[in-house]
């Protein structure tokens, strides 16, 4: 008889889409390999779902109204130790669920794709309780403290940047491996742009930009970034009501599935720096233009995607406005960029992670540059 396939746990949370998509997107490909998989939202199974969905709500609207605050509790996040009083017990929360689980399922290895229940399988760890082998999925392209505990088998990091930074606050190197951010396997396969174009009614001469915000809708500036580009000056309170009379010109969507797509056709992103935006830009060898991130993760990916030479960053729209004319108007500006997202771009990051849990490898042990 052969041996049954291994059985996998992912673990999210529903702060943002990133986690839940990433997780998604590693689900899919565990049962590609044929190892069943099950999803498992730590707030809302293993805490409380009422828990979930009030301080998710907080969450959202911290976001909307005073997002500087969110700013301000991620760098102190940042600076405290994951054992900090400060922290108020959050890393111990859904533990007494999680060991229940874990001893009920009997998973063979555990995918984290969030933080939170990262602490939480150190912290049963830590008590003696026994864990099957656990990865931790970075779906930033930074080295937040939160994510980093003593207990873990192996961190998945989006670049190497990100892994010097883990090893400079104490992580083994040989725990960590530069994989990406997990993305759509559509994003493995070759999109060609005037294909996209036909497709979506566009020109194939004119240059295409390619403006998004996040899935949730309101937390970037969409909005002040398709006014500067069409050089209006009075707001209009909806997209839709901006384009009227310029159909030719500008296309609104709404939530939309076809991403890839999308991404092909476009010369170039207008997007807040959500990770797995940024990823999926990257697997697409799309250049950036950073507007409108938001405090905390995302500024901190903005700050990486600048500093990588894949993005460029504006502040105000009319910082964007002279940052789009740039870019038209310089072609070696846009090869370079392309060239230099073509040495981040991971589009088979799942399929990596996926190969190391299924293996039962210890970490590849990849050297710093």
């Amino acid at each position: 008889m052969s041996a049954a396939p291994p059985r996998v746990l992912v673990l999210t949370a529903s702060y943002g889409s990133g986690h839940n998509r990433v997780a998604a997107t590693l689900a899919a490909e565990f049962r590609r390999a044929g190892a069943p998989v099950r999803v498992v939202d730590h707030f809302h199974d293993l805490v409380h779902p009422e828990f979930d969905r009030l301080t998710r709500g907080l969450y959202y609207a911290v976001l909307r109204r005073a997002p500087v605050l969110w700013g301000i509790a991620y760098w102190l996040g940042d600076q405290l130790s994951v054992s900090s009083p400060l922290l108020m017990g959050i890393n111990s929360l859904g533990t007494r669920r999680l060991a229940g689980l874990l001893a009920a399922d009997r998973p063979d290895h555990v995918v984290s794709v969030h933080p939170t229940p990262v602490a939480a399988l150190s912290q049963l760890r830590s008590r003696g309780v026994p864990i099957p082998s656990h990865t931790t999925v970075f779906t930033d392209f930074v080295a937040h403290t939160q994510w980093i505990h003593g207990h873990l088998d192996r961190y998945c990091v989006p670049a190497e940047e990100i892994a010097r930074d883990l090893t400079a606050r104490g992580v083994p190197r040989d725990r960590v491996v530069v994989t990406g951010i997990p993305v759509g396997q559509e994003f493995t396969e070759a999109s060609e742009r005037a294909q996209a174009r036909l497709a979506l009614g566009l020109s194939p001469r004119l240059p295409v930009l390619l403006l998004m915000d996040g899935s949730g809708g309101g937390f970037g500036r969409l909005e002040e970034a398709a006014r500067t580009l069409l050089r209006m000056e009075e707001p209009l309170p909806r997209l839709s009501k901006l384009a009227a009379g310029r159909e030719s010109r500008v296309k609104i969507f709404g939530y939309v599935d076809n991403v890839r797509q999308l991404m092909a056709a476009a010369d170039f992103l207008v997007t807040k720096a959500g990770g797995l935006t940024v990823a999926e830009a990257l697997a697409a060898e799309l250049p950036m233009i950073c507007f409108g991130s938001l405090p905390g993760q995302e500024s901190r990916n903005e700050r990486f995607a600048a500093m990588a030479g894949v993005a460029l960053v504006a502040g105000s729209g009319a910082q964007l406005e002279r940052v789009i004319r740039a870019v038209l108007r310089d072609p070696v500006l846009l090869r370079n960029m392309r060239e230099r997202v073509r040495l981040y771009r991971r589009p088979r990051a799942a399929t990596q992670i996926v190969g190391l849990v299924l293996a039962g490898q210890g970490v590849a042990r990849e050297r710093a540059s």
